[in-house]
């Protein structure tokens, strides 16, 4: 049975999903302050974290990345009030793997926790993916290309990562901003564009052979 830590200060919510999670079969801590989560985290070994992102003591961005820094691989879902596109981007830079915007709908948040568990366990399953000289360890979070060591963000890693798993296939700039960013990001902003960018100029650029590919008008493929 899958445990899941809940880290919410209000306590009605926290209880909803609680009780959510609970039907559907996970084991359910509730931590309403950081303190107790950290103090939780190192006890229970959960195999999921959510979190609210305003937080008594320590901020929700901060509380990610001593999470981060106990467990490179646990997945993260961040679930706040806080739904600009600034409020997302930073929060999965900042190490969240999803991100959920309240109000949220139940069905949606369980579909979230099946979809992060389930990428969780392929990870663990297959650590390593590999594109020619490119490496990228799914449990240390590390990447490196002709042996260099390639420093990422978390958005930066989470995009090669969904890039790398299906290499060799075209992928749409909705697909990606579904897969990356999650439903609720808005279809309208060129963030995949920005962050395709971002990557180019680390894992390509200072390299001859040239990996990530733009179609105009389609989308993005990783090949060599």
């Amino acid at each position: 049975m899958s445990k899941i830590l809940i880290i919410e200060d209000e306590a009605q919510i926290a209880g909803l999903i609680s009780q959510t999670l609970q039907e559907m079969s996970f084991k359910t801590f509730v931590a309403l302050d950081s303190s107790t989560a950290l103090d939780l985290f190192d006890l229970i070994s959960p195999q999921l974290v959510i979190t609210d992102l305003v937080m008594p003591q320590v901020s929700g961005h901060e509380l990610c990345a001593q999470i981060r820094n106990r467990k490179r691989s646990i997945p993260i879902l961040m679930l706040t009030a806080l739904g600009s596109t600034e409020d997302i981007v930073k929060g999965l830079d900042n190490g969240a793997d999803d991100y959920m915007v309240k109000p949220f709908r139940i069905p949606e948040l369980q579909a979230r926790v099946r979809a992060l568990l389930r990428r969780s366990a392929s990870n663990t399953t297959a650590q390593i993916s590999r594109l020619a000289d490119l490496v990228l360890n799914h449990d240390t979070k590390e990447v490196s290309r002709n042996n260099e060591s390639i420093k990422l963000t978390a958005t930066e890693f989470r995009l090669l990562e969904y890039l790398m798993s299906h290499k060799g296939r075209l992928k749409a700039r909705m697909e990606i901003l579904e897969e990356v960013w999650g439903i609720n990001f808005d279809p309208g902003t060129n963030v995949v564009d920005v962050y395709v960018s971002y990557l180019r100029n680390k894992i390509d650029k200072p390299f001859e052979k040239k990996l990530l590919h733009t179609q105009i008008g389609q989308g993005f493929i990783l090949k060599e």
